[in-house]
């Protein structure tokens, strides 16, 4: 199909509105900003995602938009916030938490009681529900010992790119349907349903960070960490970038620390020297 034909036919578009040039421009603008590799199919995504800021701003075009965010980092920012997918839910992977359950926790609640700092990051923590997931299986389903753990060094980072995913995420509140799959146990000790709605207990919220953060970009964080969620993330990249990103994971666990990684992603690389495959997209890092 020809690309110019394929604009012609959206709604309420014309080509001096939304030209194949504006697509193209927006492609690298994303991929250089974030990393993302939007395919040549998704000029409707993107024209429904940015025409909201398009109109907002006044600009009549696409192209008056472009040329105004390569100077406007806020808006740039905006518009990249703008085309990421938060699409996730609780307990995803669901072999993810039993290994996590399993094999982390016994070491990281030693640790907690031990008065040792316990770091945990969901990289890419969407709307919140990966998150809520790693801290409810962390604190288990027996509330005092969940609130003794809670009460040590214990922090989970949680970071987005978008600040609409971090808003929801840091609601910590949910349609009460999203969290059937929160294991029942866990569910009943540290959540509240009542009719359509489920939040996320305060005693959970207060150990988890929420911050804004491009992973492409600088991390500030000083303190390495003993896991490491980034899931469903890297699919939306190209092999250096995966390779690069999977590296700077990797220089982030302490010896020993834990990668989750999507059902479609591998460790490759340089990574693949120090981050052994222990389970089905699980890796530890090889001590020293």
């Amino acid at each position: 199909m020809n690309m110019a034909a394929s604009f012609d036919r959206l709604p309420g578009v014309s080509a001096g509105v939304y030209a194949e040039a504006d697509f193209d421009a927006v492609r690298a603008l994303l991929y250089k900003e974030a990393g993302i590799v939007l395919p040549p199919g998704k000029a409707m995504l993107v024209y429904s995602r940015l025409a909201p800021l398009v109109r907002g701003r006044n600009c009549g075009t696409f192209a008056n938009y472009i040329k105004m965010i390569e100077h406007d980092a806020e808006e740039r920012r905006k518009a990249v916030c703008a085309l990421t997918t938060n699409h996730t839910f609780f307990f995803r992977e669901e072999h993810h938490f039993e290994h996590f359950a399993a094999e982390a926790r016994p070491q990281l609640v030693a640790r907690a009681n031990a008065g040792q700092p316990v770091r945990i990051w969901s990289a890419g923590c969407s709307s919140g529900e990966e998150t809520w997931s790693i801290a409810l299986t962390l604190l288990g389903a027996d509330r005092g010992e969940g609130r003794r753990i809670a009460g040590q060094d214990v922090v989970i980072l949680a970071s987005d790119l978008a600040d609409h995913a971090l808003a929801a995420a840091r609601a910590a509140r949910y349609p009460a349907a999203a969290v059937d799959p929160v294991p029942a146990p866990l569910r009943e000790a540290w959540m509240q349903v009542g009719g359509d709605t489920a939040t996320v207990s305060p005693e959970v919220t207060r150990m988890v960070r929420f911050r804004t953060l491009n992973l492409l970009g600088a991390w500030p964080m000083q303190r390495r960490f003993d896991v490491i969620f980034c899931r469903n993330v890297m699919i939306y990249f190209d092999q250096p970038t995966k390779e690069t990103l999977v590296s700077r994971f990797a220089e982030q666990l302490n010896p020993g620390g834990l990668l989750y990684i999507g059902h479609s992603e591998r460790v490759t690389g340089a990574a693949a020297r120090v981050l052994r495959p222990i389970g089905n997209t699980i890796y530890r890092k090889e001590a020293a």
